[in-house]
């Protein structure tokens, strides 16, 4: 072979060796480049998140009026002031609800194109909790507008529906809508209120659950396992509730959300409490309820901050993972409904008249589930 053959040999070789560095160094950029920025500024959004001594802090307030002003120095203060003087727990929890919409519509902006519509579609959770509200007020006769909070996509709609005049006028008000055929099996008496509500958030998970199968690589993995949990969390909680009420398999299978892996029929079939707590044993939950065992079947309610956390360290988890990802927003996002839970319940304490040594102790043990 001669020296040209053999020199051509090599430049064709040394040529396909770069053209491949260059498509692998093209890949990575265009997969892990873009979250450097958003990541870096949800970073520092982090740093800014609320510690227990500023919880302890706000529990001292006193009075609502106090509360509030307590919050002008943070990204609360433009919700809080939009009220003036009408301060009421459930006018803060909106406000308080309006702000956390906000995060996630601000994820959706800043992170990049492929994962934005996850975040928007976190924000739509609030389509669901305002129609179930407004049909639920309209059922108990009460004024629809106490119960409706600024966010979701389908707020125009909302807003048409608790001005309606009858029924049939807040039907069509969602007319083109996913929800609309729940609300009308409602109105013609085939299911429940309850069963209502379940049926719009099992619709809302649907679509959750095919915008993430649309996704690829790391963004899919990170969003499945969100999805994962977050349902998960709210079936067994939903479950273990019905087993302490005595409820039928038949009847809890109703109120079953899709999208999780976890094995539900053995613990939707336990005989009691008791049972259904000894099946989670065997499953990645039994580690995580070991903590608070002894006291759950006296008091459910401590599951609750457990599996909440637990969520979030899997996120966390993900992060260390995938550190150029979707994952510190999906874990920030989580923090600050935590952030926001408690400030909900502070809110309400004070107006309960709680003291606020008691308000401290309950706060620090307060991770209400939210919907999914």
């Amino acid at each position: 072979m001669g020296v040209a053959a053999i020199s051509g040999i090599l430049d064709t070789t040394v040529a396909l060796v770069f053209t491949y560095i260059a498509y692998k160094t093209g890949a990575y950029i265009h997969k892990y480049t873009p979250y450097s920025y958003p990541n870096a500024r949800i970073k520092a959004m982090e740093a800014k998140l609320f510690d227990e001594q500023r919880f302890n802090e706000l529990a001292e307030s006193g009075n609502l009026e106090n509360f509030v002003a307590s919050l002008e120095d943070t990204a609360y203060r433009e919700y809080l002031t939009a009220l003036g003087g009408d301060l009421t727990p459930w006018n803060i929890e909106r406000a308080l609800d309006e702000a956390l919409a906000d995060t996630y519509l601000l994820m959706a902006k800043i992170m990049p194109g492929r994962v934005r519509g996850f975040f928007k579609l976190l924000a739509d959770r609030w389509d669901v909790k305002n129609i179930a509200n407004v049909v639920k007020a309209r059922t108990a006769g009460e004024d629809p507008e106490r119960y409706i909070v600024e966010a979701g996509s389908l707020f125009g709609r909302v807003q048409a529906m608790a001005e309606a005049k009858t029924p049939e006028e807040m039907l069509v008000a969602l007319e083109g809508t996913q929800y609309a055929e729940p609300y009308q099996r409602y109105l013609l008496g085939e299911i429940s209120l309850a069963e209502f509500e379940t049926e719009l958030y099992r619709r809302y998970c649907g679509t959750l659950k095919d915008y993430v199968s649309s996704r690829k690589g790391d963004e899919r993995v990170i969003l499945e396992e969100f999805m994962r949990l977050r349902v998960e969390r709210v079936n067994v909680l939903t479950i273990l509730r019905a087993k302490r009420s005595g409820i039928p398999p038949e009847v809890i299978e109703r109120f079953i959300l899709p999208g999780g892996k976890l094995k539900l029929e053995p613990l939707i079939n336990a005989e009691d409490l008791g049972m259904a707590l000894a099946e989670l044993d065997s499953t990645e939950y039994g580690k995580v309820i070991w903590e608070v065992r002894e006291t759950v079947e006296k008091d459910l309610a401590v599951i609750e901050p457990v599996l909440s956390r637990y969520i979030l360290r899997r996120m966390r988890d993900m992060e260390r993972f995938y550190p150029l990802s979707v994952a510190t927003a999906v874990a920030y996002t989580l923090e600050k409904e935590e952030e926001v839970r408690k400030l909900k319940a502070i809110a309400k304490l004070i107006h309960d008249g709680v003291e606020p040594d008691r308000i401290k102790e309950l706060v620090s043990e307060a991770e209400l589930v939210e919907e999914v």
